[in-house]
């Protein structure tokens, strides 16, 4: 089938909850796919910073193949040997004590909702309050819109839950005036805000809420469903800061391009998950762990972390000269390979322009063009990807 006649069939079957490009992506190596009508794009978006190790990549493919002839899905009333595995990697290289599986960021982060709120019922006095931040982004589901900083997200869902306020997001004095001793059992975070234009903190901000929840009893979350699994350089965003959460959530890039959510706590707070307070019938599946292990394994082992920072360095020194040339780009941020460029004006007519001229990248916050290449990106793409993005702009 070519592109206009997939095309035809999702507007006809397929809710309509997604405003698609005019294209239907059927084949991808490394960084870059093809469409049904057989034109080739270099892929700066990879699934919405999923495929960190590029489409197709062998370990993936070869995990994929070794697994599924031995054993696909069980159910979790049974041990999974490759989800008793990748827990135990991820804690390794984690602060956390114990992993809960699920399949995607929206499920990880109402897990961590969820304990959070057990904890605090069961061992602070029934507190259940959560404070998330203006313009981030934790999920779809009714919990996560909620804590979710953007009116955009939350409209048409009401009444809402109870239970969470959003202050401004690296304003420590807000978010300490904001706790109430009676109810607050939790701060939500993320190190990066992806979604709400690729936002690093300033510096202390993090560890200053570190500081806060330690000196009033709170647990601390960081949501590392888009930065976390080697997306900034590091396996982790937290450690570019220096500070340990309480609760962490994974997804995205821990699966390879599998549905793979995980949420990490440390034993302190993971005890007020017993049998029957929280599952997920696909949460932690053979298949998908199997391939959580080799995304691991090439990132600690492969080379793809060290790639990441010096293609990250390489793409940021890029757009940096583009901002130099051109008056309306505003500021480039970002860490490893997920960066911004924030412009004067609605980004989404250069996002079209890019596609056609064979590269894809999104835009977010309206005025914020996001590049998550695969972290295995080569030189040669980010050069050409940098010259394809330097003739879009230059017919601003």
């Amino acid at each position: 089938m070519k592109n206009q006649e997939i095309r035809r069939l999702t507007e006809k079957h397929v809710a309509h909850t997604y405003a698609r490009f005019p294209i239907a992506l059927v084949r991808g190596k490394g960084s870059r796919v093809w469409d049904a009508d057989g034109k080739e794009y270099l892929d700066f978006v990879a699934g919405i910073a999923v495929n960190s190790l590029g489409h197709s990549h062998p370990a993936v493919v070869r995990a994929l193949e070794q697994q599924a002839r031995r054993l696909i899905h069980v159910s979790n009333l049974y041990h999974i040997a490759p989800q008793s595995e990748l827990a135990r990697d991820l804690c390794r290289h984690s602060f956390a004590d114990k992993v809960f599986f699920c399949n995607s960021g929206a499920e990880a982060n109402e897990a961590a909702i969820k304990l959070a709120r057990r904890y605090g019922g069961e061992w602070l006095g029934g507190k259940y309050e959560i404070l998330s931040t203006h313009n981030s982004f934790h999920g779809r589901t009714l919990a996560t819109l909620t804590a979710t900083g953007q009116e955009k997200v939350r409209a048409g869902y009401d009444p809402l839950p109870a239970g969470f306020r959003q202050v401004p997001y690296n304003n420590l004095k807000a978010m300490e005036e904001a706790i109430d001793e009676k109810i607050t059992v939790a701060i939500l975070v993320e190190p990066i805000q992806g979604e709400g234009g690729v936002i690093v903190p300033e510096k202390g901000y993090l560890q200053g809420l570190r500081e806060l929840c330690d000196k009033r009893g709170l647990l601390l979350i960081f949501d590392e469903v888009q930065v976390g699994v080697g997306r900034t350089g590091k396996l982790f965003a937290y450690e570019h800061f220096g500070v340990e959460p309480d609760i962490m959530t994974l997804a995205k890039a821990l699966g390879g391009g599998l549905p793979l959510g995980a949420m990490l706590a440390k034993e302190e707070a993971a005890r007020s998950f017993v049998p029957g307070a929280h599952a997920s019938t696909f949460g932690g599946n053979p298949l998908a762990c199997s391939v959580g292990r080799a995304v691991l394994k090439a990132l600690l082992q492969g080379g793809v972390l060290k790639n990441c920072v010096k293609m990250g360095r390489l793409l940021f020194n890029g757009l940096q000269r583009l901002k130099e040339r051109f008056p309306f780009v505003r500021e480039v941020r970002g860490k490893g390979l997920i960066l911004g460029m924030e412009l004067d004006r609605d980004g989404s007519k250069i996002v079209e322009d890019c596609l056609q001229a064979g590269m894809l990248i999104n835009c977010t916050a309206h005025k914020v063009l996001r590049f998550l290449p695969s972290l295995t990106v080569s030189k040669k793409d980010l050069d050409r990807g940098l010259t394809i993005l330097e003739k879009v702009l230059a017919r601003q």
